[in-house]
C-alpha cells in the first residue's frame, strides 16, 4: 500500500494531507479572526469587540501506535486559577524569548509534560484560534517520537493520556453544547471520549484541525 493509498487517520494518510496546513513561518498568515469561540457562538462577538489579543501556541501532537495515530492531550490540576481540571492541549502564552509559535509550543511541552523538543517534528499550523478570553491561539501540528518519555509537572498537569485520532475527527462526535455565561447561553463544541470530557477551547481547536486538513 503506497502512501496515498493509506487508511485514514494514520501518520501516513496525515502526511498525504500536508498540503492543508500552513507552513510553520506564523508572519506569513494572513490576520483573520474566521475560527475561534465566537464562529460557534457569534453571540460572543460583544465581548469581544475591542479585546486587544494575546498570543498563544499549542501543540498538536500526533502519535503512531500500532498503525494509527492517537492525539497527546492533558488534564489540567486541579488547583490551578485558570481552567482548572479541564483537558487541553500542551501549551501556553507566546513568551518574548520565544522565536515563534512553533518554539513557544515545544517550550511549553516540554515545561507541561517534559516531551523533548528533539523528539517532535513540526508539520505546519491550523489557522489561529481566537478565544472569548482574548488570546490568538497558534495550533501547530507536529509527530511526536512514540517512544519518547513524558514526565508531567505536577504543578500545572494532573494527567497526560491520547486519544484515537479518528474518534476526534469524526464529525458524528462533534457535539454542540451550551451553558450560562454573562447571562445567557454560550454554545461550544464538546467531544466525550470515555470518562474524559474535551471541551471549549480545545474541542474548538480539534474542530478547525477537522475542518482544515480532514472535511
Amino acid at each position: 500500500m503506497t502512501a496515498i493509498d493509506a487508511p485514514p487517520f494514520t501518520v501516513a494518510d496525515l502526511m498525504t494531507r500536508r498540503d492543508r496546513l500552513h507552513g510553520l513561518d506564523a508572519s506569513r498568515l494572513v490576520p483573520r479572526l474566521h475560527a475561534g469561540d465566537h464562529v460557534t457562538d457569534p453571540s460572543l462577538m460583544e465581548f469581544m469587540e475591542g479585546l486587544t489579543l494575546r498570543d498563544a501556541a499549542v501543540l498538536i501532537g500526533i502519535v503512531e501506535r500500532d498503525g494509527a495515530a492517537t492525539l497527546l492531550l492533558t488534564r489540567r490540576t486541579d488547583h490551578l486559577k485558570s481552567h482548572a481540571g479541564q483537558i487541553a492541549l500542551p501549551g501556553g502564552k507566546i513568551d518574548p524569548a520565544d522565536a515563534d509559535p512553533v518554539a513557544a509550543a515545544l517550550r511549553e511541552a516540554e515545561e507541561e509534560v517534559g516531551l523533548d523538543r528533539r523528539l517532535v517534528t513540526p508539520l505546519g499550523l491550523i489557522d489561529p484560534y481566537v478565544s472569548n478570553t482574548g488570546f490568538r491561539i497558534f495550533p501547530v501540528v507536529g509527530l511526536i517520537d512514540p517512544d519518547a518519555p513524558l514526565t508531567p509537572n505536577p504543578d500545572e498537569v494532573a494527567d497526560v493520556f491520547e486519544v484515537p485520532l479518528a474518534f476526534l475527527m469524526t464529525p458524528g462526535n462533534h457535539l454542540i453544547e451550551q451553558r450560562p455565561f454573562r447571562g445567557r447561553d454560550r454554545r461550544y463544541y464538546a467531544m466525550p471520549w470515555q470518562e474524559r470530557r474535551i471541551w471549549g477551547v480545545t474541542a474548538g481547536i480539534l474542530r478547525v484541525l477537522y475542518e482544515q486538513v480532514y472535511a
